[in-house]
């Protein structure tokens, strides 16, 4: 078989506005800024495209050293420049380095040449992924955002009208706030759901400790990261939410394979929240999923604020690869996104349900014309 000559990669920085604002403790966002990556080969024959949200809370990442990663990661002599099979993709993202300060460049750039190699070879993303635990069909969640308790019923009420019942509510500091929260998705839902708190990491010992009650009143199964690890009294917290029937679940705190190890040994995070983006892109996070299946330990497909269409397509099809995932967050695009990059409309139907996508890749086309509107720097890559 001929190899697919990768010749040129470009980057496009894009930011996406969203369906008014979208709160979560210390943040107010109305739109998200992400990188694209495209990877141009056989004289333009085939391209490629990948996707990434850096956080520079939770991984150090920008766009702009996402930007430089892209250009070193290019600039390796392993780097695939001859592209005939998915063993030399995963070869490759095993000689880049292993620290979270990379995580969202190598997930765009993996995704991209994963997208350009299924089409060169006329076979989905999903192909190139393990299969023992695929599906047909996935359910999503709905988050709640914060906000007074007008926005949370009306968000609340939507939710429930389009039958979905796997719900994460987000939380902050305000116990007062985060109370009414949960009443009001009490008195919409009743006992007909399933409920997270996901208070993003800003509680400390007390006020973890004086929320409990209220988890217990509301039904609040599963806690994500309440508290940073190191903070004191986080053990016994962890004790008191598991002898009251909730498991705490990590989030930020395991973007890569070395922290969830850590945690897995100190045990007081029970589940874990896996994404995409933070982990590194497929073959880091399924090697973190792996590692969690052999100790059978409960995770959840997780996803970043404002991940547009290729983000989306690669969730999904990391999520029909693991349908012993508890829950699954994403594909949010038309209900968050004012504007997309791509063609198809991935976003999850009635119940949450979603399938896979038809096509090539990652099934998804995207709109050169959009890319181009929307980004505000662009950076061209000569491929020796």
């Amino acid at each position: 078989m001929k190899p697919m000559r990768i010749e040129n990669i470009n980057t496009y920085r894009i930011e996406l506005p969203f369906h008014g604002y979208f709160s979560r403790a210390n943040l107010e966002a109305r739109s998200s800024t992400r990188v694209v990556v495209e990877v141009v080969a056989d004289k333009g024959e085939i391209k490629g495209y990948g996707e990434c949200l850096p956080v520079q809370a939770v991984t150090g990442e920008t766009p702009a050293t996402v930007e430089r990663d892209v250009v070193s990661f290019a600039s390796e002599t392993f780097f695939p420049h001859n592209l005939k099979d998915i063993s030399e993709i995963r070869d490759f993202v095993e000689r880049l380095p292993a620290g979270k300060e990379h995580n969202a460049a190598i997930c765009a750039v993996e995704m991209s040449l994963l997208d350009a190699l299924g089409k060169e070879q006329k076979r989905s993303v999903s192909a190139y992924l393990p299969r023992q635990f695929s599906t047909t069909c996935i359910h999503y969640g709905a988050a709640i955002t914060l906000g007074d308790k007008a926005r949370i019923e009306q968000v609340c009420a939507m939710i429930k009208n389009f039958g979905i019942r796997d719900l994460r509510i987000k939380m902050g500091s305000d116990i007062e706030q985060n109370k009414t929260a949960l009443e009001t998705v009490s008195e919409v839902f009743g006992s007909d759901c399933k409920l997270r708190a996901d208070p993003n990491a800003v509680w400390d010992f007390d006020l973890a400790m004086r929320h409990l009650p209220l988890m217990i009143k509301n039904r609040v199964k599963i806690i994500e990261e309440p508290m940073e690890r190191t903070v004191k009294g986080f053990a016994e917290f962890a004790e008191a939410a598991r002898n009251n029937g909730m498991t705490l679940m990590a989030c930020e705190s395991a973007p890569t394979i070395h922290e969830v190890e850590e945690i897995i040994r100190e045990g007081h995070y029970r589940m874990f929240n896996v994404k995409l983006c933070r982990s590194g892109g497929f073959h880091r996070t399924l090697r973190i999923i792996d590692r969690l299946r052999r100790e059978n330990i409960p995770y959840q497909i997780g996803c970043t604020l404002g991940e547009g269409g290729l983000l989306s397509a690669a969730g999904r099809a990391l999520g029909l690869a693991c349908s012993d995932a508890v829950t699954y967050d994403g594909s949010y695009d038309r209900f968050m996104l004012k504007e997309n990059i791509i063609e198809e409309d991935v976003s999850f139907g009635p119940g949450g349900a979603a399938g896979p996508l038809g096509g090539y890749g990652l099934g998804v086309t995207v709109k050169s014309d959009t890319l181009d509107r929307l980004c505000d720097f662009k950076s061209s890559i000569v491929v020796k």
